[in-house]
This record gives C-alpha cells, sequence and structure tokens, in this order.
C-alpha cells in the first residue's frame, strides 16, 4: 500500500530536484548555432528561493550539462549543482553524506526513468504530472502540475505550509 505523502511532509527539510522535466517542459529549442534552450518557471524559481532562505537544503541532480542551467539556478541561490549524472544515486549519496542529512528528511522530484533509483533511496518520491508511467507508479505524489509548469512551486508551498514557513506576504527577490 502506498504511503500517505502528507504525513511525510512535516518531517522534509531537502529538496532535490533533476531539472529537465521538471523544472522545464522537457523541450529543447535548438538554435542555428546549436545552442540548446530551456524555458523555466518564474513561479518555481521563486518557491527554490523561498526555501532556502527559509533555510531548507536544495540539491538538482541532472544528466544534462547546460551551463545555462547551472547560472540559472545558482542564481537563485543553489549551491549543490550537479550537472551531468547520469547514475543519480552517486551524487545524492554524496550531497547526504557531505551535509549528514538523513534519508527520511528527504524529497526528490523527477520525472524519467533515471529518476527512480533515488526516488527509492529518500523518503517523499515525487513528480510532475506529465512524468513517465515508471516514475508514477513509485511516486508518493504526483503533482497536478507538469514539467516547467509550477510542479516545484507545488510541492515546495506544500512542505513549507505544512511547517509554516509559508507566509504569502513574504518576498523572495530576484526569483
Amino acid at each position: 500500500m502506498k504511503k500517505n505523502y502528507k504525513e511525510y511532509l512535516n518531517q522534509i527539510t531537502t529538496f532535490v530536484f533533476d531539472v529537465d522535466g521538471v523544472f522545464t517542459d522537457g523541450s529543447v529549442l535548438i538554435t542555428d548555432t546549436g545552442e540548446m534552450l530551456r524555458k523555466m518557471n518564474v513561479k518555481d524559481g521563486y518557491a527554490l528561493k523561498t526555501a532556502l532562505i527559509k533555510g531548507y537544503n536544495v540539491c538538482i541532480i541532472s544528466g544534462g550539462t547546460n551551463e545555462g542551467v547551472r547560472s540559472r539556478l545558482k542564481g537563485l541561490g543553489v549551491t549543490d549543482i550537479y550537472l551531468g549524472a547520469h547514475h543519480k544515486t552517486e551524487p545524492l549519496e554524496e550531497y547526504l553524506d557531505i551535509y549528514d542529512i538523513k534519508p527520511e528528511n528527504v524529497l526528490y522530484m523527477g520525472d524519467d526513468v533515471p529518476d527512480i533509483p533515488p526516488m527509492k533511496m529518500i523518503q517523499l518520491a515525487t513528480c510532475p504530472q506529465n512524468a513517465v508511467a515508471e516514475v508514477k507508479v513509485i511516486a508518493d505524489y504526483v503533482s497536478h502540475k507538469n514539467g516547467g509548469e509550477g510542479c516545484v512551486r507545488d510541492i515546495i508551498e506544500q512542505v513549507l505550509k505544512v511547517r509554516g514557513d509559508w507566509d504569502s506576504n513574504f518576498s523572495a527577490k530576484n526569483d
């Protein structure tokens, strides 16, 4: 029987996210020069920055290698960014070890098959509405929002509200 994800929201101190298909809709626009462009949702950025300001840990683990992605996330305040990670359990284990974070305090959001192993390592596995079927089957929570359309905001806001850290009057500048 699947656990009720809401029972675990109060234990979450750490968010780990994939990028493509989570922060983005999974599309890549390729320019004439071969540059690959992605689109991210500013509402996700606002929630991410709010979580960081409120003291939550945030880690990004992506198979992609686009430095523009790193730049955007660093601009929001994320310092732990693993790009080019095709075996995502290794950077996740390293991150948890470096900061002495227990798996029961971690929420992971991914959307595709490479995200399944790390999703099985932590307390709360989540995914966007448009994740692949294999991910949806193991996810404790499937957002009503698609990747790139506010799924990151959805789950961060739920955690912060349950823990008393979401303030509608709060302003996270430069989202």
